[in-house]
């Protein structure tokens, strides 16, 4: 039974995945038809999985030959090589980073493209479940007015009526009405199973989707932290920092291909599905639901008649004849017997609440309602779903390269900081000028170790000029040493210098004496002579 969909036309993307290879895990092509309760559909899903094993291999492979040889190799430490090889690091963290980011940005795009498609599929299912369990209740309620309240009322009025034959007839006649409406309503299908089994498949659905998206919120979280430490551990220079990143690197990197391989074949099997959602759907309901009843509401065409059509015209049909038989037997029967008219009041009741529950059995079967939420159902799935998941599957695979880059910069910089610091321990420490030397004079001004400012000299033949007489210092004018003092900020590795106004500079000055000597203004520098001349 096939017939022209005009409502709904399956996504390119769906029919590009649907045509990838199915081979089972014996390498046997097998159907791409969507049955995944076969095993070798199931087994050509896990060979997608597989497949993106096999990436995760090579690609590890790839690495440890590349740190082999980054081990192995050593390269000459020379000035010319440093420069080219920290810019070629430095573009590799950048790389690293906008692709990393880019990553994100996509998967943050696809699981939430993802979950909006799930989420119309479980809100469809909730819905369709919602109309089914109507139907079931309308029916359930209608028969059981019908056999209990009405076969109570006939009853007694059968006692009341005994006298009179032709009233008798009447009733008896209603009671075949009744049993016809019943004999309508057990023609329906019974919903209660597949409205079970659409409750079970959403909640099934929505549980799954839950921690789906949890795990994918926390998996792009945990790839942008790890990517901003090790920019921060490059920036630092942080050997330890680049070293747990790198660790984390290559887990995050094993996590990616995993989930490029599950989200693969999600999409495959998806698609699968979404190319003829129609043809797995009766095979699924063939069961306890006619074809020609799934084919009403999968196709709902206005050429095709409502299969529920007769019965529902037969129980309108019966319920208006019986409202006729009680409205005579009101007009007639109850000046004769007026007990009866309380049954009969009942009767009417009972018809009344009956139609109404036909007029809502009659909304509920049409098959627009079912049918917009299959075609939603199928939006939802098929559009958004799929497309998210391949989105996903792309931030897996930049997620991937983005970390490749990174555990290809990060040993690299880690030897250039460790070369740097190896230099770094080469310089001499007794040199005046050496940072580090600076440093431990900085923190230990009082270590008698620490030679004074005036114990360097320039040169050899200078040494003389160190050690003046003591009177030189001692007739020094007050003056003279009171604009020192001051000159020096009060300084006490500067005060009381014997080589101050003696014309005898020191061999070398400290950064912060010739800062101050080249801040003085030509004023100063008349008044105090040459005593200060660099």
């Amino acid at each position: 039974m096939s017939s022209v969909r005009v409502d709904y036309l399956a996504p390119w993307w769906t029919y590009w995945l649907h045509n990838f290879p199915h081979i089972n895990l014996r390498f046997q092509p097998t159907d791409n038809s969507f049955q995944p309760g076969e095993e070798n559909y199931q087994q050509s899903l896990i060979f997608l999985g597989c497949v993106a094993a096999a990436g995760l291999g090579l690609n590890l492979l790839c690495l440890a030959i590349y740190l082999s040889c980054l081990c192995c190799c050593r390269k000459e430490e020379e000035e010319e090589s440093k420069k080219p090889n920290s810019c070629c690091i430095t573009w590799s963290a950048v790389a690293a980073g906008l692709i990393s980011c880019a990553a994100v940005g996509v998967g943050f795009y696809g699981n939430s493209e993802t979950n909006d498609g799930v989420y119309q599929l479980t809100y469809s299912l909730y819905n369709a479940n919602h109309t089914l369990g109507g139907v079931d209740s309308l029916v359930t309620g209608t028969m059981g007015s019908m056999q209990s309240g009405l076969h109570q009322h006939l009853a007694r009025l059968d006692e009341i009526f005994a006298t009179r034959g032709d009233y008798v007839q009447t009733l008896q006649f209603m009671q075949q009405m009744g049993d016809n409406v019943i004999k309508q309503l057990l023609g329906l299908p019974d919903w209660e199973e597949a409205k079970v089994d659409l409750a079970s498949i959403a909640d099934q659905t929505a549980y799954i989707e839950y921690y789906r998206w949890l795990t994918y919120l926390l998996l792009l979280i945990v790839d942008l932290i790890i990517c901003l430490l090790a920019c921060l551990g490059l920036a630092k220079q942080s050997r330890w920092l680049l070293t747990t990143m790198m660790v984390f690197g290559v887990l995050t990197l094993v996590l990616s291909w995993a989930s490029l391989g599950a989200d693969l074949a999600a999409a495959v099997g998806t698609s699968d599905f979404c190319v003829a959602p129609d043809k797995y759907l009766m095979g699924q309901t063939r069961d306890f639901i006619s074809a020609d009843i799934v084919h009403y509401y999968v196709y709902c065409n206005q050429t095709r008649s409502n299969p529920f059509q007769q019965s529902l015209t037969i129980f309108q049909r019966s319920l208006t004849t019986m409202q006729i038989q009680v409205q005579g037997l009101l007009l007639f029967a109850v000046p004769l017997f007026p007990t009866a008219e309380r049954d009969l009041l009942g009767i009417q009741h009972l018809l009344n609440s009956s139609e109404a529950s036909l007029h809502q059995l009659t909304a509920l079967l049409d098959c627009r309602g079912l049918n917009k939420d299959y075609l939603d159902a199928l939006v939802g799935v098929c559009y958004d779903g799929v497309e998210g998941l391949l989105y996903l599957c792309l931030f897996s695979i930049l997620a991937a390269c983005a970390f490749c880059v990174m555990l290809c910069a990060i040993p690299r910089a880690w030897r250039q900081i460790a070369c740097r610091e190896r230099d770094y321990d080469d310089i001499d420490e007794e040199d005046p000028f050496n940072p580090r030397a600076r440093r431990i004079g900085a923190q230990t001004p009082n270590n008698a170790n620490i030679h004074s400012f005036c114990s360097y000299s320039s040169s050899i033949g200078s040494q003389s000029s160190l050690h003046p007489p003591a009177h030189a210092v001692s007739n020094a004018p007050v003056s003279e040493y009171t604009n020192q003092t001051a000159l020096f900020g009060g300084h006490p590795r500067y005060e009381n210098v014997p080589l101050i106004g003696q014309g005898s500079p020191p061999p070398s000055y400290s950064p912060s004496m010739r800062a101050t000597y080249l801040s003085m203004t030509e004023e100063q520098r008349r008044h105090f002579g040459n005593d200060f001349q660099a």
